[in-house]
């Protein structure tokens, strides 16, 4: 879905009453070390799709104590943002934790040929020795230029 500023601003503001909610009106310690990554809510604020990070160990305990306290939460929520309609909650691990691991080993096994240095328009720096071949020297081809002026 497309994010428009008014999405954007419906986003931010369930995503900060969740997150004030689970930090001062839950006291589920399954849902102690949780934390709110995003929130995207339907056009029609019916439904928030809720995304969390937790540790690896603790995702399980985590999905639970958000599947039990989804009433409690919703109807805070509703309290909080003063809308029509309550949107209802799904919770979603946020799979963002596995997928820096990935793009870090990724990175890590790049060849060497990836790190040259590159200008401003991304193109490869190269000096002007690595245009020669070996047999050919570079002061060498240097006075042949010189040469063709002089005549």
């Amino acid at each position: 879905m497309a994010e428009n500023p008014q999405s954007r601003k419906n986003n931010v503001a369930v995503k900060e009453a969740i997150a004030a909610i689970l930090m001062y009106e839950i006291a589920d310690p399954r849902l102690q070390t949780l934390t709110i990554n995003s929130v995207v809510v339907s056009r029609d604020r019916s439904v928030a799709r809720v995304y969390v990070l937790a540790d690896r160990i603790e995702h399980s305990q985590a999905l639970e104590g958000l599947e039990s306290a989804k009433g409690r939460i919703r109807s805070l929520l509703g309290a909080r943002l003063g809308w029509r309609n309550t949107p209802r909650l799904t919770f979603f691990l946020d799979p963002m934790l596995e997928h820096t691991a990935i793009i870090e080993a990724v990175l890590r096994d790049a060849p060497a040929t990836m790190a040259q240095a590159k200008d401003e328009d991304g193109y490869p720096i190269l000096d002007v020795k690595d245009w020669f071949s070996d047999d050919e020297s570079f002061d060498e081809a240097d006075s042949d230029i010189g040469s063709d002026l002089d005549e």
